[in-house]
C-alpha cells in the first residue's frame, strides 16, 4: 500500500498543477464563444484521467456510448467522487452542470463557469430559491442543453443507501425530454474526502434513456432503480478485481484512508 499512497500523492499534486496549466491556457477563450471554453474543458478531462492511468494505474471504461442521444436531455447520474463531475464533461455537446455557488467565486475556474451559463446554486438557501434554480434549469435544456444531474444532491459513499431527490423530477416533468441514467463505480478508486487513488478499472455505464412523459413517481423509481442494480453490479465487478490485485479489498472509506 506504500507504493499506492506515493502515487496518489504525486498524481494530486500534477493533478492541481495541470488544472492550473489549463486555466492559463484558457484565457484567450475569455474573448472567444463559449464553445472554446468547452473545448478547453474536455481537453483537461481527458488528460486529468489520462495522468490517473499513468500515475495511478486506473483505467477507465466506457460502456453503452452509443445509447447517448443527441439533442436536449437530462444526464442522471450516481455521485460518488469528484472524478465524475469533469469526466462526464466530455460526451455532451452542450453540457450543463449545477455546481456550488462558491466554486463560481474562484477567480478565473469560476469566470470559466460563468461563461459556460452553469448554474450555481447556495445549498443553504430556501425553497424558492431551489424553485428559481429548477425553472433556469428546465429552460436551459429547453433550448438544448445537456443537463448533468446528480439526483442525490452530493457525492455519497459506494454502500450508502440511495438517497434520491424530488428535483430531479420536477425538471424531468418540466422539461419534457429524455433522461439518461449512468451508473458507475468511482468510489472505489477516487473516494471522497481523501487524496487516496486506487489503481483498477473504473467504468462508467451508460443505460437505456427513459422516454419522456412518465409521472414524477413512476420516473423517480425507474431512474434510481436502474442506476442502483447497474451501480451494484458495477462495484462488485470491481471489487473483485481488487481482491485480486491486493488480496484484499479496503471496505470502507476510512480504512482506505489508513491504507
Amino acid at each position: 500500500m506504500a507504493a499506492i499512497f506515493l502515487r496518489s500523492l504525486v498524481y494530486n499534486l500534477l493533478f492541481y498543477l495541470l488544472l492550473m496549466c489549463w486555466i492559463l491556457v484558457a484565457i484567450p477563450t475569455f474573448l472567444m464563444p463559449g464553445r472554446a471554453v468547452l473545448i478547453i474543458g474536455k481537453y483537461w478531462a481527458r488528460s486529468s484521467i489520462w495522468l490517473m492511468r499513468v500515475v495511478c494505474n486506473t483505467r477507465v471504461e466506457y460502456r453503452g456510448l452509443e445509447k447517448i442521444p443527441s439533442g436536449p436531455l437530462i444526464v442522471a447520474s450516481k455521485h460518488q467522487s469528484m472524478w465524475e463531475t469533469f469526466a462526464l464533461l466530455q460526451f455532451f455537446e452542450q453540457p450543463l452542470f449545477i455546481v456550488k455557488r462558491e466554486l463560481m467565486w474562484i477567480p478565473f475556474f469560476g469566470w470559466y463557469l460563468k461563461k459556460l451559463n452553469m448554474i450555481g446554486i447556495d445549498r443553504t438557501a430556501g425553497g424558492r430559491a431551489l424553485l428559481a434554480m429548477t425553472r433556469q434549469a428546465g429552460e436551459a435544456v429547453r433550448r438544448g442543453r445537456q443537463l448533468v444531474i446528480f439526483p442525490e444532491g452530493t457525492r455519497r459513499p459506494v454502500d450508502a443507501p440511495p438517497d434520491y431527490k424530488s428535483g430531479i423530477a420536477q425538471i424531468y416533468v418540466d422539461c419534457g425530454v429524455p433522461c439518461l441514467p449512468v451508473a458507475l463505480n468511482s468510489g472505489l478508486f477516487w473516494p471522497r474526502r481523501t487524496f487516496m487513488r486506487y489503481p483498477g478499472t473504473l467504468v462508467v455505464e451508460f443505460l437505456d434513456p427513459l422516454p419522456a412523459g412518465l409521472g414524477r413517481r413512476e420516473f423517480i423509481g425507474r431512474v434510481s432503480a436502474v442506476i442502483e442494480d447497474a451501480t451494484k453490479r458495477l462495484v462488485e465487478t470491481a471489487r473483485q478485481e481488487q481482491a485480486r490485485l491486493f488480496g484484499r479489498v479496503p471496505n470502507s472509506a476510512s480504512e482506505k484512508e489508513k491504507a
